[in-house]
Protein backbone atom coordinates (compact mmCIF):
# COMPACT_ATOMS: atom_id res chain seq x y z
CA UNK A 1 0.00 0.00 0.00
CA UNK A 2 1.42 3.37 -1.03
CA UNK A 3 0.89 5.96 1.68
CA UNK A 4 1.16 9.73 1.48
CA UNK A 5 4.46 9.50 3.38
CA UNK A 6 5.83 7.02 0.79
CA UNK A 7 4.93 9.40 -2.03
CA UNK A 8 6.79 12.22 -0.30
CA UNK A 9 9.88 10.02 0.11
CA UNK A 10 9.79 9.02 -3.57
CA UNK A 11 9.49 12.69 -4.55
CA UNK A 12 12.55 13.63 -2.50
CA UNK A 13 14.50 10.71 -4.00
CA UNK A 14 13.57 11.84 -7.51
CA UNK A 15 14.63 15.42 -6.78
CA UNK A 16 17.97 14.24 -5.35
CA UNK A 17 18.60 12.06 -8.41
CA UNK A 18 17.70 14.90 -10.75
CA UNK A 19 20.05 17.28 -8.92
CA UNK A 20 22.86 14.75 -9.20
CA UNK A 21 22.17 14.26 -12.90
CA UNK A 22 22.40 18.02 -13.44
CA UNK A 23 25.76 18.36 -11.69
CA UNK A 24 27.85 20.84 -13.64
CA UNK A 25 31.34 19.93 -14.79
CA UNK A 26 33.65 22.71 -15.89
CA UNK A 27 35.43 21.03 -18.79
CA UNK A 28 38.81 22.66 -19.34
CA UNK A 29 38.34 22.21 -23.10
CA UNK A 30 35.41 24.63 -22.95
CA UNK A 31 37.74 27.25 -21.51
CA UNK A 32 40.28 26.94 -24.32
CA UNK A 33 42.50 24.09 -23.13
CA UNK A 34 44.02 21.69 -25.67
CA UNK A 35 45.15 18.22 -24.70
CA UNK A 36 47.65 18.03 -27.54
CA UNK A 37 50.82 17.86 -25.44
CA UNK A 38 52.06 21.10 -27.02
CA UNK A 39 49.80 23.91 -25.83
CA UNK A 40 50.36 25.45 -22.43
CA UNK A 41 46.97 25.49 -20.73
CA UNK A 42 47.66 27.42 -17.54
CA UNK A 43 45.27 30.26 -18.35
CA UNK A 44 42.46 27.97 -19.51
CA UNK A 45 42.65 25.68 -16.47
CA UNK A 46 42.71 28.56 -14.00
CA UNK A 47 39.80 30.20 -15.84
CA UNK A 48 37.76 27.02 -15.36
CA UNK A 49 38.59 27.03 -11.64
CA UNK A 50 37.64 30.70 -11.32
CA UNK A 51 34.32 30.08 -13.08
CA UNK A 52 33.48 27.19 -10.76
CA UNK A 53 34.50 29.19 -7.67
CA UNK A 54 32.18 32.07 -8.67
CA UNK A 55 29.27 29.63 -8.55
CA UNK A 56 30.21 28.34 -5.09
CA UNK A 57 32.46 25.51 -6.25
CA UNK A 58 32.32 22.54 -8.58
CA UNK A 59 34.27 19.98 -10.54
CA UNK A 60 36.91 21.05 -13.06
CA UNK A 61 37.10 18.20 -15.54
CA UNK A 62 40.06 17.00 -17.62
CA UNK A 63 39.09 14.58 -20.43
CA UNK A 64 41.61 12.23 -22.04
CA UNK A 65 44.58 14.16 -23.42
CA UNK A 66 47.98 15.61 -22.51
CA UNK A 67 47.55 18.98 -20.82
CA UNK A 68 50.65 21.10 -20.28
CA UNK A 69 50.47 23.68 -17.52
CA UNK A 70 52.31 25.84 -15.02
CA UNK A 71 50.87 26.67 -11.60
CA UNK A 72 47.22 25.73 -11.14
CA UNK A 73 45.71 27.88 -8.36
CA UNK A 74 43.14 25.91 -6.42
CA UNK A 75 40.11 27.52 -4.81
CA UNK A 76 37.86 26.35 -1.99
CA UNK A 77 35.15 23.80 -2.82
CA UNK A 78 36.85 22.78 -6.07
CA UNK A 79 37.50 19.24 -7.30
CA UNK A 80 40.01 18.56 -10.05
CA UNK A 81 38.85 15.43 -11.87
CA UNK A 82 41.35 13.75 -14.20
CA UNK A 83 39.53 11.20 -16.30
CA UNK A 84 41.12 7.97 -17.55
CA UNK A 85 43.66 8.94 -20.18
CA UNK A 86 44.05 12.51 -18.93
CA UNK A 87 47.63 13.54 -18.15
CA UNK A 88 48.33 16.85 -16.44
CA UNK A 89 51.94 17.67 -17.34
CA UNK A 90 54.14 20.13 -15.52
CA UNK A 91 55.66 22.27 -18.28
CA UNK A 92 59.24 23.57 -18.35
CA UNK A 93 59.84 27.26 -17.63
CA UNK A 94 61.22 29.35 -20.51
CA UNK A 95 63.12 32.64 -20.12
CA UNK A 96 61.91 33.04 -16.54
CA UNK A 97 58.27 32.51 -17.45
CA UNK A 98 56.62 29.55 -15.83
CA UNK A 99 55.47 28.67 -12.34
CA UNK A 100 54.42 31.17 -9.72
CA UNK A 101 57.33 32.56 -7.77
CA UNK A 102 57.96 31.17 -4.28
CA UNK A 103 56.69 33.07 -1.26
CA UNK A 104 58.88 35.87 0.07
CA UNK A 105 61.49 34.66 2.52
CA UNK A 106 60.39 34.54 6.15
CA UNK A 107 62.63 34.84 9.19
CA UNK A 108 62.12 31.14 9.94
CA UNK A 109 63.21 29.94 6.49
CA UNK A 110 66.55 28.81 7.97
CA UNK A 111 64.84 26.17 10.12
CA UNK A 112 63.95 23.87 7.20
CA UNK A 113 65.08 23.04 3.69
CA UNK A 114 64.08 25.25 0.74
CA UNK A 115 61.44 22.82 -0.41
CA UNK A 116 59.63 22.97 2.96
CA UNK A 117 59.46 26.75 2.99
CA UNK A 118 57.54 27.37 -0.26
CA UNK A 119 54.32 26.15 -1.86
CA UNK A 120 53.42 28.63 -4.60
CA UNK A 121 56.00 27.24 -7.05
CA UNK A 122 53.99 24.02 -7.48
CA UNK A 123 52.07 22.52 -10.35
CA UNK A 124 48.94 22.46 -8.16
CA UNK A 125 48.91 25.02 -5.34
CA UNK A 126 46.51 26.02 -2.60
CA UNK A 127 46.72 28.12 0.58
CA UNK A 128 44.05 28.66 3.27
CA UNK A 129 41.42 26.65 1.38
CA UNK A 130 38.74 24.21 2.46
CA UNK A 131 36.81 21.37 0.86
CA UNK A 132 39.05 20.55 -2.10
CA UNK A 133 39.81 17.34 -3.93
CA UNK A 134 42.09 15.95 -6.65
CA UNK A 135 40.61 12.74 -8.02
CA UNK A 136 40.22 10.49 -11.03
CA UNK A 137 42.06 7.72 -12.84
CA UNK A 138 44.32 10.10 -14.76
CA UNK A 139 47.94 11.07 -14.12
CA UNK A 140 49.91 14.06 -12.88
CA UNK A 141 53.34 14.09 -14.55
CA UNK A 142 55.85 16.57 -13.17
CA UNK A 143 57.97 16.48 -16.28
CA UNK A 144 59.24 20.05 -15.96
CA UNK A 145 59.66 20.10 -12.17
CA UNK A 146 63.03 20.23 -10.47
CA UNK A 147 64.01 17.57 -7.98
CA UNK A 148 66.39 19.88 -6.15
CA UNK A 149 66.08 23.44 -4.91
CA UNK A 150 66.35 25.95 -7.77
CA UNK A 151 65.53 29.32 -6.17
CA UNK A 152 67.84 31.16 -8.58
CA UNK A 153 65.91 29.96 -11.64
CA UNK A 154 62.95 32.27 -12.06
CA UNK A 155 59.73 30.48 -12.90
CA UNK A 156 60.94 27.03 -11.91
CA UNK A 157 58.60 24.49 -10.33
CA UNK A 158 59.50 22.44 -7.26
CA UNK A 159 56.64 20.05 -6.49
CA UNK A 160 53.56 18.46 -8.02
CA UNK A 161 51.06 19.35 -5.28
CA UNK A 162 51.74 22.02 -2.64
CA UNK A 163 49.05 22.75 -0.04
CA UNK A 164 49.24 24.94 3.05
CA UNK A 165 46.78 25.71 5.86
CA UNK A 166 43.90 23.83 4.24
CA UNK A 167 40.92 21.96 5.70
CA UNK A 168 39.08 18.92 4.32
CA UNK A 169 41.33 17.74 1.49
CA UNK A 170 41.00 14.51 -0.49
CA UNK A 171 43.51 13.16 -3.02
CA UNK A 172 42.23 9.89 -4.46
CA UNK A 173 42.83 7.45 -7.33
CA UNK A 174 45.27 9.61 -9.30
CA UNK A 175 48.80 8.60 -10.31
CA UNK A 176 51.77 10.92 -9.86
CA UNK A 177 54.91 10.43 -11.95
CA UNK A 178 58.10 12.39 -11.21
CA UNK A 179 56.70 14.85 -8.70
CA UNK A 180 59.83 17.00 -8.37
CA UNK A 181 61.04 17.56 -4.83
CA UNK A 182 57.68 16.28 -3.55
CA UNK A 183 54.78 14.55 -5.21
CA UNK A 184 52.63 15.90 -2.37
CA UNK A 185 53.66 18.51 0.20
CA UNK A 186 50.85 19.15 2.68
CA UNK A 187 51.71 21.60 5.47
CA UNK A 188 49.17 22.55 8.10
CA UNK A 189 46.48 20.56 6.30
CA UNK A 190 43.79 19.06 8.56
CA UNK A 191 41.28 16.35 7.70
CA UNK A 192 43.50 15.06 4.90
CA UNK A 193 42.73 11.86 3.01
CA UNK A 194 45.15 10.29 0.52
CA UNK A 195 43.69 7.08 -0.87
CA UNK A 196 44.52 4.69 -3.72
CA UNK A 197 47.26 6.95 -5.11
CA UNK A 198 50.22 5.61 -7.10
CA UNK A 199 53.35 7.71 -6.80
CA UNK A 200 56.56 7.11 -8.76
CA UNK A 201 58.76 9.80 -7.24
CA UNK A 202 61.99 11.58 -8.13
CA UNK A 203 62.54 12.37 -4.47
CA UNK A 204 59.96 12.37 -1.65
CA UNK A 205 56.55 10.99 -2.53
CA UNK A 206 54.26 12.21 0.29
CA UNK A 207 55.41 14.77 2.87
CA UNK A 208 52.72 15.34 5.50
CA UNK A 209 53.91 18.23 7.64
CA UNK A 210 52.25 19.79 10.70
CA UNK A 211 48.96 18.08 9.80
CA UNK A 212 46.14 16.73 11.96
CA UNK A 213 43.54 14.03 11.32
CA UNK A 214 45.20 12.33 8.36
CA UNK A 215 44.29 9.07 6.61
CA UNK A 216 46.67 7.50 4.09
CA UNK A 217 45.48 4.20 2.65
CA UNK A 218 45.85 1.79 -0.26
CA UNK A 219 48.77 3.65 -1.85
CA UNK A 220 51.66 2.29 -3.95
CA UNK A 221 54.82 4.38 -3.58
CA UNK A 222 58.14 4.06 -5.37
CA UNK A 223 60.82 6.46 -4.14
CA UNK A 224 64.36 5.20 -4.81
CA UNK A 225 66.38 8.29 -3.91
CA UNK A 226 64.47 9.84 -1.01
CA UNK A 227 61.72 9.10 1.48
CA UNK A 228 58.56 7.44 0.29
CA UNK A 229 55.98 8.29 2.92
CA UNK A 230 57.24 10.97 5.27
CA UNK A 231 55.60 12.61 8.26
CA UNK A 232 57.23 15.86 9.33
CA UNK A 233 56.62 18.67 11.81
CA UNK A 234 58.78 21.51 10.55
CA UNK A 235 58.82 25.20 11.45
CA UNK A 236 57.53 26.02 7.98
CA UNK A 237 54.36 27.67 9.32
CA UNK A 238 56.38 30.01 11.51
CA UNK A 239 55.58 28.10 14.69
CA UNK A 240 55.91 24.54 16.00
CA UNK A 241 52.87 22.37 15.28
CA UNK A 242 52.60 18.63 15.84
CA UNK A 243 51.63 16.13 13.21
CA UNK A 244 49.03 14.03 15.00
CA UNK A 245 46.10 11.67 14.66
CA UNK A 246 47.44 9.86 11.60
CA UNK A 247 46.58 6.43 10.24
CA UNK A 248 48.62 4.82 7.46
CA UNK A 249 47.33 1.47 6.25
CA UNK A 250 47.42 -0.98 3.34
CA UNK A 251 50.30 0.77 1.57
CA UNK A 252 53.29 -0.58 -0.37
CA UNK A 253 56.65 1.19 -0.44
CA UNK A 254 59.47 0.44 -2.90
CA UNK A 255 62.88 1.75 -3.92
CA UNK A 256 63.14 0.51 -7.50
CA UNK A 257 64.30 2.63 -10.45
CA UNK A 258 62.40 5.82 -11.28
CA UNK A 259 59.32 5.15 -13.36
CA UNK A 260 59.36 1.38 -12.98
CA UNK A 261 56.39 1.27 -10.61
CA UNK A 262 54.29 3.03 -13.23
CA UNK A 263 55.36 0.75 -16.08
CA UNK A 264 55.30 -2.36 -13.89
CA UNK A 265 58.91 -3.47 -14.54
CA UNK A 266 60.35 -2.82 -11.03
CA UNK A 267 63.93 -2.64 -12.29
CA UNK A 268 67.10 -2.20 -10.23
CA UNK A 269 69.71 0.15 -11.66
CA UNK A 270 72.41 -1.15 -9.31
CA UNK A 271 73.16 -4.67 -8.20
CA UNK A 272 73.86 -5.41 -4.55
CA UNK A 273 77.58 -5.74 -5.17
CA UNK A 274 77.76 -2.18 -6.52
CA UNK A 275 78.63 0.20 -3.64
CA UNK A 276 76.34 2.83 -5.19
CA UNK A 277 73.38 0.61 -4.41
CA UNK A 278 73.58 1.18 -0.65
CA UNK A 279 72.99 4.75 0.49
CA UNK A 280 71.24 5.78 -2.73
CA UNK A 281 68.26 3.47 -2.21
CA UNK A 282 65.70 4.96 0.17
CA UNK A 283 61.96 4.47 -0.26
CA UNK A 284 61.20 4.28 3.45
CA UNK A 285 58.50 5.44 5.85
CA UNK A 286 59.81 8.15 8.17
CA UNK A 287 58.67 10.36 11.02
CA UNK A 288 61.16 13.28 10.81
CA UNK A 289 63.73 14.57 10.21
CA UNK A 290 62.08 17.99 10.59
CA UNK A 291 60.57 17.55 14.05
CA UNK A 292 60.03 20.93 15.72
CA UNK A 293 56.41 20.17 16.60
CA UNK A 294 56.69 16.42 17.15
CA UNK A 295 54.44 13.47 16.33
CA UNK A 296 51.55 12.15 18.38
CA UNK A 297 48.96 9.41 18.06
CA UNK A 298 50.22 7.72 14.90
CA UNK A 299 49.26 4.23 13.66
CA UNK A 300 50.91 2.38 10.77
CA UNK A 301 49.43 -1.00 9.83
CA UNK A 302 49.32 -3.63 7.10
CA UNK A 303 52.11 -2.24 4.93
CA UNK A 304 54.68 -3.87 2.65
CA UNK A 305 58.25 -2.65 2.01
CA UNK A 306 60.49 -4.07 -0.71
CA UNK A 307 63.96 -3.10 -2.02
CA UNK A 308 64.00 -0.07 0.25
CA UNK A 309 64.91 1.03 3.73
CA UNK A 310 62.61 0.33 6.62
CA UNK A 311 60.95 2.63 9.16
CA UNK A 312 62.54 5.71 10.79
CA UNK A 313 61.17 7.49 13.85
CA UNK A 314 63.22 10.59 14.64
CA UNK A 315 63.03 13.66 16.85
CA UNK A 316 66.02 15.91 16.33
CA UNK A 317 64.69 19.48 16.63
CA UNK A 318 62.98 19.49 20.02
CA UNK A 319 59.60 17.89 19.29
CA UNK A 320 57.87 15.17 21.28
CA UNK A 321 57.24 11.74 19.74
CA UNK A 322 54.67 9.76 21.68
CA UNK A 323 51.98 7.13 21.27
CA UNK A 324 53.14 5.46 18.06
CA UNK A 325 51.95 2.02 16.93
CA UNK A 326 53.57 0.08 14.06
CA UNK A 327 51.74 -3.21 13.43
CA UNK A 328 51.49 -5.79 10.67
CA UNK A 329 54.51 -4.96 8.49
CA UNK A 330 56.43 -7.14 6.04
CA UNK A 331 59.76 -6.18 4.46
CA UNK A 332 62.09 -7.80 1.94
CA UNK A 333 65.48 -6.70 0.60
CA UNK A 334 66.01 -3.93 3.16
CA UNK A 335 69.22 -2.05 2.46
CA UNK A 336 70.19 -0.86 5.95
CA UNK A 337 67.94 -1.36 9.01
CA UNK A 338 64.34 -2.55 9.53
CA UNK A 339 63.63 0.20 12.04
CA UNK A 340 65.60 3.17 13.33
CA UNK A 341 64.41 5.14 16.37
CA UNK A 342 66.48 8.19 17.16
CA UNK A 343 66.43 11.05 19.64
CA UNK A 344 69.23 13.58 19.23
CA UNK A 345 69.93 17.31 19.36
CA UNK A 346 70.38 18.78 15.90
CA UNK A 347 68.09 21.57 17.20
CA UNK A 348 67.33 23.35 13.94
CA UNK A 349 64.80 25.77 15.37
CA UNK A 350 64.40 28.85 17.56
CA UNK A 351 67.10 29.38 20.16
CA UNK A 352 66.30 28.00 23.58
CA UNK A 353 64.17 25.09 22.38
CA UNK A 354 64.76 22.09 24.68
CA UNK A 355 65.82 18.66 23.46
CA UNK A 356 62.87 16.51 22.43
CA UNK A 357 61.15 13.52 23.99
CA UNK A 358 60.55 10.05 22.53
CA UNK A 359 58.22 7.69 24.41
CA UNK A 360 55.47 5.07 24.22
CA UNK A 361 56.24 3.32 20.94
CA UNK A 362 54.97 -0.16 20.09
CA UNK A 363 56.22 -2.23 17.15
CA UNK A 364 54.56 -5.62 16.66
CA UNK A 365 53.82 -8.33 14.12
CA UNK A 366 56.73 -7.59 11.81
CA UNK A 367 58.46 -9.97 9.38
CA UNK A 368 61.67 -8.94 7.61
CA UNK A 369 63.78 -10.95 5.17
CA UNK A 370 67.28 -10.10 3.88
CA UNK A 371 68.20 -6.93 5.73
CA UNK A 372 71.56 -5.12 5.85
CA UNK A 373 74.96 -6.58 5.04
CA UNK A 374 75.42 -4.61 1.81
CA UNK A 375 78.96 -4.14 0.44
CA UNK A 376 79.35 -0.46 1.31
CA UNK A 377 78.35 -0.92 4.98
CA UNK A 378 78.58 -4.67 5.62
CA UNK A 379 78.32 -4.28 9.40
CA UNK A 380 75.12 -2.22 9.25
CA UNK A 381 71.71 -3.86 9.43
CA UNK A 382 70.64 -4.18 13.04
CA UNK A 383 67.52 -2.46 14.28
CA UNK A 384 68.71 0.73 16.00
CA UNK A 385 67.20 2.51 19.03
CA UNK A 386 69.48 5.37 20.09
CA UNK A 387 69.03 8.37 22.37
CA UNK A 388 71.75 10.68 23.69
CA UNK A 389 73.26 11.14 27.17
CA UNK A 390 70.62 12.32 29.68
CA UNK A 391 67.88 12.07 27.05
CA UNK A 392 66.48 8.57 26.87
CA UNK A 393 64.01 6.87 24.58
CA UNK A 394 61.30 5.66 26.95
CA UNK A 395 58.69 2.90 27.06
CA UNK A 396 59.44 0.91 23.91
CA UNK A 397 57.68 -2.41 23.29
CA UNK A 398 58.72 -4.88 20.57
CA UNK A 399 56.76 -8.10 20.06
CA UNK A 400 56.01 -10.85 17.56
CA UNK A 401 58.93 -9.98 15.32
CA UNK A 402 60.85 -12.25 12.95
CA UNK A 403 63.92 -10.88 11.15
CA UNK A 404 66.39 -12.64 8.86
CA UNK A 405 69.57 -10.61 8.39
CA UNK A 406 72.14 -10.93 5.66
CA UNK A 407 74.88 -10.82 8.31
CA UNK A 408 78.46 -11.78 7.59
CA UNK A 409 80.42 -9.54 9.98
CA UNK A 410 83.48 -10.77 11.93
CA UNK A 411 83.78 -10.76 15.71
CA UNK A 412 86.08 -7.73 15.81
CA UNK A 413 83.15 -5.52 14.79
CA UNK A 414 82.03 -5.76 18.42
CA UNK A 415 85.02 -3.70 19.54
CA UNK A 416 84.52 -0.81 17.12
CA UNK A 417 83.52 2.47 18.73
CA UNK A 418 79.93 3.48 18.09
CA UNK A 419 79.80 7.26 17.46
CA UNK A 420 77.38 9.48 19.37
CA UNK A 421 76.42 11.73 16.41
CA UNK A 422 74.76 14.05 18.93
CA UNK A 423 73.87 16.97 16.66
CA UNK A 424 74.12 15.59 13.13
CA UNK A 425 71.47 14.72 10.59
CA UNK A 426 70.22 11.31 11.76
CA UNK A 427 70.50 8.49 9.27
CA UNK A 428 71.54 4.88 9.89
CA UNK A 429 74.40 4.94 7.39
CA UNK A 430 76.20 7.53 9.53
CA UNK A 431 77.03 4.79 12.03
CA UNK A 432 78.72 2.58 9.40
CA UNK A 433 79.26 -0.28 11.85
CA UNK A 434 77.38 -1.76 14.80
CA UNK A 435 78.47 -4.30 17.44
CA UNK A 436 75.16 -6.22 17.21
CA UNK A 437 73.87 -8.09 14.19
CA UNK A 438 70.20 -7.88 15.21
CA UNK A 439 69.25 -5.09 17.65
CA UNK A 440 71.29 -2.24 19.14
CA UNK A 441 69.90 -0.20 22.06
CA UNK A 442 71.57 2.88 23.55
CA UNK A 443 70.13 5.34 26.08
CA UNK A 444 66.80 3.61 26.56
CA UNK A 445 64.55 3.38 29.65
CA UNK A 446 61.66 0.94 29.80
CA UNK A 447 62.27 -1.71 27.12
CA UNK A 448 60.08 -4.78 26.58
CA UNK A 449 61.09 -7.35 23.92
CA UNK A 450 59.14 -10.58 23.57
CA UNK A 451 58.29 -13.30 21.06
CA UNK A 452 61.16 -12.50 18.71
CA UNK A 453 62.94 -14.81 16.24
CA UNK A 454 66.26 -13.66 14.75
CA UNK A 455 68.69 -15.32 12.34
CA UNK A 456 71.21 -14.53 9.60
CA UNK A 457 72.01 -15.85 6.13
CA UNK A 458 75.80 -15.57 6.46
CA UNK A 459 77.91 -16.45 9.48
CA UNK A 460 78.07 -13.53 11.90
CA UNK A 461 80.20 -13.45 15.05
CA UNK A 462 78.50 -10.53 16.77
CA UNK A 463 75.90 -10.88 19.55
CA UNK A 464 72.26 -10.56 18.67
CA UNK A 465 71.67 -7.80 21.23
CA UNK A 466 73.80 -4.95 22.55
CA UNK A 467 72.42 -2.78 25.36
CA UNK A 468 74.44 0.32 26.24
CA UNK A 469 73.15 2.58 29.04
CA UNK A 470 69.77 0.83 29.11
CA UNK A 471 67.55 0.62 32.19
CA UNK A 472 64.47 -1.46 33.06
CA UNK A 473 64.68 -3.95 30.19
CA UNK A 474 63.06 -7.35 29.86
CA UNK A 475 63.45 -10.00 27.15
CA UNK A 476 61.18 -13.04 26.98
CA UNK A 477 60.61 -15.89 24.55
CA UNK A 478 63.55 -15.03 22.31
CA UNK A 479 64.98 -17.39 19.68
CA UNK A 480 68.12 -15.74 18.29
CA UNK A 481 70.77 -17.47 16.22
CA UNK A 482 74.33 -16.95 17.42
CA UNK A 483 77.78 -17.87 16.22
CA UNK A 484 80.03 -20.30 18.06
CA UNK A 485 81.61 -18.48 20.97
CA UNK A 486 79.50 -15.35 20.48
CA UNK A 487 77.33 -14.16 23.37
CA UNK A 488 73.62 -13.57 22.98
CA UNK A 489 73.75 -10.25 24.90
CA UNK A 490 76.41 -7.64 25.49
CA UNK A 491 75.41 -5.38 28.39
CA UNK A 492 77.12 -2.07 29.23
CA UNK A 493 75.98 0.17 32.09
CA UNK A 494 72.67 -1.65 32.41
CA UNK A 495 70.29 -1.74 35.38
CA UNK A 496 67.23 -3.88 36.12
CA UNK A 497 67.64 -6.33 33.24
CA UNK A 498 65.82 -9.66 32.98
CA UNK A 499 65.82 -12.51 30.45
CA UNK A 500 63.29 -15.33 30.41
CA UNK A 501 63.12 -18.19 27.92
CA UNK A 502 65.95 -16.88 25.77
CA UNK A 503 67.76 -19.61 23.87
CA UNK A 504 71.31 -20.11 25.13
CA UNK A 505 70.72 -17.98 28.26
CA UNK A 506 69.50 -19.18 31.64
CA UNK A 507 66.66 -17.16 33.09
CA UNK A 508 68.28 -14.25 34.89
CA UNK A 509 67.66 -10.93 36.58
CA UNK A 510 70.51 -8.42 36.83
CA UNK A 511 70.15 -5.45 39.14
CA UNK A 512 73.19 -3.59 37.83
CA UNK A 513 76.26 -4.25 35.67
CA UNK A 514 78.92 -2.11 34.06
CA UNK A 515 79.76 -4.79 31.49
CA UNK A 516 78.63 -8.36 31.05
CA UNK A 517 78.18 -10.97 28.35
CA UNK A 518 75.37 -13.53 28.41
Amino acid sequence: MITKFSVILLLFAHLATSASAKQIYYNVIDFGAAGDGKTNNTKAINSAIEAAAKHGGGTVYFPAGNFLSFTIRMKSRITLLLDQGAVLIGDKEVDGKGYDLPEEDAWYKKFQDFGHSYWKNSLIYGDSLRDIAITGSGMIWGRGLYTYDKPAIKGSGNKAIGLKNCLNVMIRDVSILHGGHFCILATGVDNLTIDNVRADADRDAFDIDCCKNVRVSNCNINSPTDDGLCLKSSFGLGYARATENVTITNCQVFGYDHGTLMDGTFRKEFKDEDPKANHSITGRLKLGTESNGGFKNITVSNCVFEHSRGICIETTDGGTIEDIVINGITMRDVTDTPFFIRLNARMRGPQGTPVGVCRRITISNVIVYDVGGRPKFPELGAAMVIGIPDHYIEDLALSNIRIIYRGGAPGEAVDKEVPQNLDTYPDPYRWHSLPAYAMYFRYVKGLRVRDVVLSYLNRDERPAFVLDDVHNASFSNIDAQKGEGAPQFLLKNVTNFSAHQVNGVDDIHITQTEKREL
